[in-house]
C-alpha cells in the first residue's frame, strides 16, 4: 500500500516533497520550493502526519531512497533527498536548473 501510494504521487514533470508540518526541515525546505514560480499541479507538498500507514510510507521510503526522514523530495521521478540536499541545490542554482529541465516552472 505505501509503496503504490507514493509512487502514484510522482510524475516526470512534477516536484513532489512529502513532510510532516511539525517538522522544522519540512517547514525549510518548503519555504525553499515556495520561492519558484511552479506550472498549476507541478508542485504537490504530501502531508504524511495522518496516513493510517505512515510508518509504512517512511520504510518504503528507505527502501527507495536510503533514507527514512522527512522530508523527501521527488524532482520528477527522482529523489534529490532531503531539506540539506535542497539547500545546496538551491545555493548553487542547480535547483532551479533541474526545475526548468522537468517543465516544472513558469
Amino acid at each position: 500500500m505505501a509503496e503504490q501510494f507514493v509512487e502514484s504521487k510522482l510524475k516526470p514533470s512534477k516536484v513532489t516533497m512529502f513532510e510532516k508540518p511539525t517538522c522544522g526541515f519540512c517547514t525549510r525546505a518548503k519555504g525553499i520550493l515556495k520561492k519558484y514560480k511552479f506550472k498549476e499541479g507541478h508542485l504537490e507538498i504530501i502531508d504524511i502526519t495522518n496516513l493510517d500507514f505512515m510508518g509504512s510510507v517512511q520504510d518504503y521510503f528507505l527502501k527507495k531512497t536510503g533514507e527514512r526522514t522527512l522530508p523527501r523530495v521527488f524532482i520528477g521521478e527522482k529523489c534529490i533527498g532531503g531539506c540539506s540536499d535542497l539547500v545546496q541545490l538551491d545555493s548553487n542554482e542547480e535547483l532551479e536548473r533541474m526545475l526548468q529541465s522537468i517543465g516544472a516552472l513558469q
